[in-house]
């Protein structure tokens, strides 16, 4: 199978690396394959294929961004969709309403249990595969990133026997991953857990699983009736969608039951609103509610490149005002990125606010007359870490940057309009260099700030987690670009007391052809790549030409 990756185009002063594939010579059973191995070798959390007036468009969710993957010729375009759909167990003579699959399966060397769904568009069906990733959920609450004062309050709630824990935020924002998690560490042998899902996102043992079908009645409404009647210690309630759902499992928490849900809101305050809309009765609420735990996902600097610039004065009126401290530096993302990451981030990490409710907000809550500011006071009196405080924390810890923050959470300041063009003029001038010499044999010495190690550089295509491993004595090397950044010192070998990752040579080795700066990557010793449906062999990796 023949495979290029080359630049697609230049869009919105970004370059697109795509990959392309030969159709006339590859199958198309195995160039999805190939797409969704790749998509699991990048991290991607979504691959989507996009249908276009000319063929269909591939892409990947990266850390949250979509990114070109590889466009389809519009003659292959429905065959590519034949084939997921049959994956997916779909119907494929139906293209014109909505449907839902699932596919699961050996992909490669990685067993993957993917969601699918499809919906018709003018230009033909578009699907969307949602890969899911239980590693976090399997890893427990504390590994999710919590302050440790927000830790605390979270395994408090846990040791409550009965009240409701919910877990708030927007679609996508890991609020499954939480919950999950929670749910790991209350499963023990001496409890009888009852889970009402749409869908049942992960199997676990030991938990009784209810799947949701509204077609035949089976709401979760319905489920948590007959449930109740089931001697559950506890209840997971996929989401909380209307008010028979919501008044059911404040009625279970009351009587005895520890209940999880999520809810759709942007923060703690936003979620008692909510509930009090859905006709809730407000001394219900008060005495069920135990907490409410609020998150959004950032992109997570890469350690290898970071790098530290001064604060903005935009930047300094934040943390002064909400951290209530004097900040000169902070981390920053490299746009130049290098081969751990994609443009300066790797990975995702979870923004939260955790409210453990009081007797002072629980009187609130059930007080009529008092109004949203007056429990807004009481809410954050000084005891709850807000979702800004914790972003700007993870800020100043180097796991996330200014910009993100700044794009996650809403921050109300009167200079907000003057960001953008702070920050842009301070990283201008404080980014690290990109070396405009061609690649060499010779090895571009950047100093990490806390290991002196010298770190091998980035792939120019997707670079998450990039298969693309260069061999040692063809390294464009990268680091910690902290201030001690050396824009051009060369240097054949590590200096005493440096050390040297050593390149996976089991991967691919690229070697440089000076005279049209282009490197042609060729495979080696690369696992076979196996069909989980037809279990046909696809071929190594193919050979793949860059564009520089």
């Amino acid at each position: 199978m023949m495979v290029q990756f080359d630049v697609k185009r230049l869009q919105k002063g970004t370059e697109s690396f795509m990959v392309s594939f030969d159709f006339a010579k590859t199958p198309i059973t195995q160039v999805a394959d190939y797409i969704i191995i790749s998509a699991s070798k990048y991290n991607a959390s979504d691959i989507h294929f996009d249908p276009r007036e000319d063929g269909m468009m591939v892409r990947f969710r990266i850390d949250g961004d979509c990114q070109d993957y590889t466009f389809v010729p519009k003659v292959y375009e429905k065959n590519l969709a034949t084939r997921l759909k049959l994956l997916a167990n779909m119907n494929i003579t139906e293209s014109r309403l909505p449907q839902d699959g699932a596919i699961k399966g050996i992909f490669g060397d990685t067993y993957l249990d993917m969601r699918v769904s499809a919906l018709p568009l003018n230009e033909g069906e578009k699907i969307v595969i949602r890969i899911l990733d239980y590693t976090r959920s399997l890893g427990g609450v504390d590994t999710l990133g919590f302050h440790p004062k927000n830790l605390e309050k979270v395994k408090r709630m846990m040791g409550i026997p009965n009240g409701i824990i919910l877990t708030t935020g927007a679609t996508g924002s890991g609020k499954s991953t939480t919950t999950y998690s929670i749910l790991q560490e209350l499963n023990k042998p001496e409890t009888n857990i009852i889970t009402v899902e749409d869908p049942i996102e992960m199997n676990i043992e030991g938990i009784n699983q209810v799947q949701v079908n509204s077609e035949i009645g089976m709401t979760f409404a319905a489920a948590l009736r007959s449930i109740l009647r089931q001697d559950p210690n506890i209840i997971l309630i996929g989401e909380i969608r209307d008010s028979e759902t919501a008044q059911i499992a404040v009625r279970a928490s009351i009587t005895g039951h520890l209940v999880l849900s999520t809810i759709h809101t942007n923060n703690t305050l936003s979620t008692v609103e909510r509930l009090l809309d859905m006709d809730v009765e407000r001394y219900l609420l008060s005495s069920a509610l135990s907490g409410i735990i609020s998150q959004r996902l950032a992109k997570m600097l890469c350690t290898y490149c970071r790098y530290q610039r001064e604060t903005t004065k935009y930047e300094k009126k934040v943390f002064k005002k909400y951290m209530h401290m004097d900040v000169g530096v902070v981390w920053d993302a490299n746009p130049n990125g290098c081969d751990h990451c994609r443009r300066g981030y790797h990975g995702r990490i979870a923004i939260h606010e955790v409210l453990e409710l009081t007797d002072d907000i629980r009187a609130a809550i059930s007080n009529e007359k008092l109004e949203k500011k007056d429990i807004a006071k009481l809410v954050y009196d000084g005891k709850t870490i807000t979702m800004l405080q914790d972003a700007l924390i993870k800020c100043l810890e180097g796991k996330t940057s200014f910009e993100e923050v700044y794009r996650t959470i809403e921050i109300e300041n009167e200079d907000d309009d003057n960001y953008e063009h702070e920050v842009a003029t301070e990283i201008k001038n404080s980014i690290p260099k990109a070396p405009t010499n061609p690649i060499n044999s010779d090895v571009l010495k950047i100093t990490d700030s806390k290991s002196d190690a010298i770190v091998s550089n980035p792939n120019p295509i997707i670079n998450n987690n990039s298969n693309v491993a260069p061999t040692t004595n063809n390294t464009l090397v990268g680091g910690n670009y902290a201030n001690n950044y050396q824009s051009q010192q060369i240097t054949n070998q590590a200096t005493a007391g440096q050390s040297i990752m050593q390149p996976n040579t089991n991967l691919v080795d690229a070697t440089t052809n000076h005279s049209n700066g282009i490197i042609a990557q060729q495979s080696q010793a690369l696992p076979q790549i196996v069909s989980p449906a037809t279990n046909n062999v696809l071929q190594n990796a193919p050979n793949i030409a860059i564009n520089k």
